[in-house]
């Protein structure tokens, strides 16, 4: 007999699953020996109570397949065998035995198919009796399964929460660099603007024959802030642009002081 269970969507999770699930069917009393574990199947028997069997554990496309074969136990055939003996003749089954001209089992199996030609068809009965404390056991990996299964949607979910939060945080990261970066294009934009203007300035008072020596300093030492922060901007080294503005506007107006000294009438 098998039973098959799937767990779903528990695929990406299946050596965390295999490893939950053993210790959960133990803490319940389950013996498990003879695991063979893989990185996509499992095998193993398990022995629950009167119990006994084999899981094969698989990935099944996104879900986890668990299937529970359950063992013939000995007592099962050892009961319908005295009724299957019975039909085959009890005398001719202990004959066998007593002569020791073959051995137990090889008796065992002869009065079985005496029994079958003889029309004993009870011989496995405890077969059918016994399914209900087979299925004892096939409860309790359902609920297991389902156990483990929650506890594992459980943290796919907060991986995924996790996940989102992260990709949350890199979208307001980048609204606020798209933010910051128009900011700094409009500062960068005007302060330009002030230095063309302060340059022109300069020259036109150089031509009239001024001693523009201090406001040119001034001007190209802004000039050249100006062009410092025009790089970290396009290196989006946002930390580093609004120093060098605020340097390079400090000289432009520096250099308009000077530019206005050399003017004023002595």
């Amino acid at each position: 007999m098998v039973f098959i269970y799937y767990s779903q969507g528990v695929s990406s999770q299946y050596l965390d699953f295999t490893q939950r699930l053993m210790s959960h069917l133990a803490l319940r009393g389950t013996e498990i020996t003879q695991q063979m574990l893989n990185e996509s199947t499992a095998q193993m028997h398990v022995k629950h109570t009167d119990e006994q069997g084999h899981l094969d554990i698989a990935i099944e496309k996104e879900n986890i397949k668990v299937s529970y074969t359950v063992d013939r136990e000995r007592k099962e055939i050892s009961k319908g065998v005295m009724g299957a003996i019975s039909g085959a003749g009890i005398g001719g089954f202990l004959g066998n035995v007593l002569r020791k001209d073959q051995g137990f089992r090889d008796a065992v199996t002869g009065a079985l198919g005496g029994a079958a030609a003889g029309g004993a068809y009870g011989a496995y009965s405890g077969y059918e009796e016994s399914k209900d404390n087979r299925t004892n056991f096939a409860s309790v990996l359902a609920e297991t399964i389902k156990e483990v299964e929650d506890d594992l949607q459980y943290i796919i979910r907060g991986q995924a929460e996790a996940k989102e939060a992260v990709r949350e945080r890199g979208r307001q990261k980048l609204e606020e660099d798209s933010a910051k970066k128009g900011e700094f294009r409009n500062m960068l934009e005007d302060l330009y603007g002030e230095v063309l203007a302060v340059q022109e300035e300069v020259d036109m008072a150089k031509c009239e024959g001024v001693n523009v020596t201090k406001a040119r300093g001034r001007i190209d030492r802004a000039e050249n802030l100006y062009k410092e922060a025009q790089a970290s901007f396009e290196k989006n080294e946002f930390t580093a642009i609004k120093p060098r503005i605020t340097a390079s506007r400090n000289m432009v107006d520096k250099a308009r002081e000077a530019l206005s000294e050399t003017q004023t009438p002595g």
